[in-house]
Parts: C-alpha cells; sequence; structure tokens
C-alpha cells in the first residue's frame, strides 16, 4: 500500500475492516458431508469439528462468536447453549425433525430455527416400506435362521409368512412422508386409511385411495400401522398400553418417526403378550439406547434412526442446509422457518438482513 495517497490507504482499509465485519461464521454442531457448504461465498466462516463433533469446550468457545449454527436431528440444542451465543441469529437444523431444539426459547431469544423438510421424504417413506416387506414376509428372519441353520426343511407347510395384497395399512399422520408411504403401498395392493389432525382434502383422498377415520378405529382395522407424526407435546405417548390392546393380534407396528411417540415399555409388552405380531422400529425413547427385550426378538426388526440414512439424501440435505444460510443472511424469507412468527417480531435478531431488502 506503499504507492497509493492517504485517501485511498484509507477507503482500501475502511474496506478490510467491512470485509471482516460482514463474515459470517457459521459454526457446526456435528461434522456433515459438505455438499453445498463448500459452495457458499467467501463471506461465511465455516467452524467445522475435525473429528465428528467438538469437546464441549471448543464448542461453547465457538458458540459464544457464532452468527449461524448448524444443528444435527438428535443433538440437542438447548436453552443454556443459546444463552452461550449473544451473536447466534439463526439455527438451521441438518432434519425435518426438530424436537432437539427448544424451539419456543429460540423465539424469546430472537433466532430463527429452520429444517429440511422435503429431503427427507421419499427415503424415509422406502424404509418405512422396507421394514412392512421384511415382517410381513419375514426376510430377516429367514435369512438370519438360514446362516444359523435353524431351518432343517424346505417344505410346502413350513416358513410361511403374510402377503400384503388386500391388506390394511392404517397411517398415523398423512403429511409428506405419510403420503409417500400409501403411495408405495398402494402399489403392492394395499388398502389406504389414515388418521390426521385434520382430514385432507378429497382430491387428495382419492389421489392416494384414502378414507379418513379415527385413532380408535384405524387401530382396531389395520394389518399394519405405521407412525408418521412430528414429536409434539401433543404425540408425546400417543400410542400405549390401551392403543396396543385394541389393535390386531396380527398386527404388524412400524414406526419411523420418533421414539417417544411410542411408550416403548408398552411396545414391549405388546409383543410379550402377542397383543400385536411384529414391529419394525427406527426410532427409540432413548436413543441411542435400545431396550436389551426388543433386541432379543424375532418378530422385530430395529435400524440406528437411518430413515434419511442415503448418501444421495445426506447431500441433499446439506445442500439445502447451506442454501438456508445463504438465503438467510441474503434477507431472502423463502427459507424453510419453523418460528415464522419471529419474522414479526420486535425481538429478532436477523431483522436487519430482512429489512433492508423490503
Amino acid at each position: 500500500m506503499s504507492n497509493l495517497n492517504e485517501k485511498t490507504k484509507g477507503f482500501v482499509c475502511l474496506l478490510i475492516i467491512k470485509i471482516v465485519v460482514m463474515a459470517q461464521k457459521v459454526l457446526f454442531q456435528f461434522k456433515l458431508p459438505m455438499d453445498g457448504f463448500n459452495k457458499l461465498p467467501t463471506n461465511f466462516e465455516l467452524v467445522i469439528p475435525d473429528e465428528n463433533t467438538f469437546s464441549d469446550e471448543n464448542f461453547e468457545t465457538n458458540l459464544k462468536n457464532a452468527d449461524a449454527l448448524v444443528s444435527l436431528f438428535g443433538q440437542k440444542v438447548t436453552p443454556t447453549m443459546m444463552d452461550m451465543a449473544p451473536k447466534l441469529k439463526l439455527i438451521a437444523n441438518y432434519g425435518v425433525g426438530y424436537d432437539n431444539i427448544e424451539v419456543n426459547y429460540a423465539t424469546k431469544k430472537g433466532i430463527l430455527v429452520t429444517n429440511t423438510p422435503d429431503t427427507v421424504t421419499e427415503p424415509t417413506a422406502e424404509l418405512a416400506m422396507g421394514l412392512i416387506v421384511s415382517l410381513a414376509r419375514n426376510i430377516a428372519l429367514f435369512n438370519n435362521n438360514l446362516r444359523q441353520k435353524k431351518i432343517p426343511e424346505w417344505t410346502v407347510l413350513n416358513n410361511l409368512s403374510t402377503t400384503l395384497y388386500g391388506k390394511t395399512l392404517g397411517i398415523v399422520g398423512m403429511g409428506a412422508i405419510g403420503k409417500s408411504l400409501a403411495r408405495r403401498a398402494l402399489s403392492f395392493g394395499m388398502n389406504i386409511i389414515y388418521h390426521n389432525r385434520n382430514r385432507l382434502d378429497t382430491n387428495i383422498e382419492q389421489k392416494y385411495n384414502a378414507n379418513y377415520t379415527n385413532l380408535e378405529s384405524l387401530l382396531r382395522s389395520s394389518d399394519v400401522v405405521s407412525i408418521n407424526v412430528p414429536r409434539t407435546e401433543d404425540t408425546f405417548h400417543l400410542i400405549g398400553i390401551s392403543e396396543f390392546k385394541i389393535m390386531k393380534p396380527n398386527a404388524i407396528f412400524i414406526n419411523t418417526a420418533r421414539g417417544s411417540i411410542v411408550d416403548e415399555l408398552a411396545l414391549i409388552n405388546a409383543l410379550k403378550n402377542k397383543e400385536i405380531a411384529a414391529a419394525g422400529l427406527d426410532v427409540f425413547e432413548n436413543e441411542p439406547q435400545i431396550p436389551s427385550e426388543l433386541l432379543q426378538m424375532e418378530n422385530v426388526i430395529v435400524t440406528p434412526h437411518v430413515g434419511s440414512a442415503t448418501y444421495e439424501t445426506r447431500a441433499e440435505m446439506s445442500t439445502v442446509v447451506a442454501s438456508v444460510i445463504e438465503n438467510f443472511f441474503d434477507g431472502n424469507k423463502s427459507i424453510p422457518a419453523v418460528n415464522t412468527i419471529l419474522f414479526n417480531l420486535p425481538v429478532f435478531r436477523g431483522k436487519e438482513l430482512f429489512t433492508k431488502t423490503n
């Protein structure tokens, strides 16, 4: 800068300072696929753990100066953490479910919360259908028994299972994932009934050949019950002792939503007492712990919360979250915000970003 006059030097210094000030610090709660993130503009500083996650001390240190936090489903974002982040404007959740975040507290603090609702739909429905088929046709059981030489005879009356054609699938929560599951079940020739907080429009019901009913009727009538509602205060232990008792003894129970929607002890007892026939579970009340009773049951298939765990989906989720971050700091409201009310509240920490563009 020695050849520049004083006025030019001052302008350059101010420009450098402005660039530094405008840089947005994005803190990652967990190491994620970098698709999308590595294409963010240079005014974003990405703070990513070298290993899967930071030590508590390093995370807290970085949190103090973070403008945005990329949170991960299943990893808590607590009020204490938000209190430690005076600059935090955005919590961009990597996942559709956001029960890991104290959203009401985030709203009070002026922090916007977003999620990735569309990306997880198809793979989660795919897994649910896979669990249904595997349990109905005893695929996992036969595979294990053959490997352990527990099937000595291949005869007409041995190794029987259940066909899905003509059976009734009851979907509790006919949102995007529920509809996607219904579409798959129709291709198997299944009948669809559903229960929702609000009944769907007639044209949507016709599209999926789905009939609306109350929860009790659904549980009594279904050969397969699939849980596809979000975890809220209203859905905590939605399915418990009394619900399992009215289900068919040959019913298959599927949960790819959230573990705490189901009373896990009630489920275990229902299986032990043969109140239902089988269960396919991708989620659990106290993840990653799974009750030993479930692991010991041959009529139960468990997976480690992998509804959206495909290479393609994880990459797409990263791209969506990166886009959310860029749009947010550009003042673009076209983002999947959870607490949208915050846009109209004076406490909103990002209000200046959106004031500039409106």
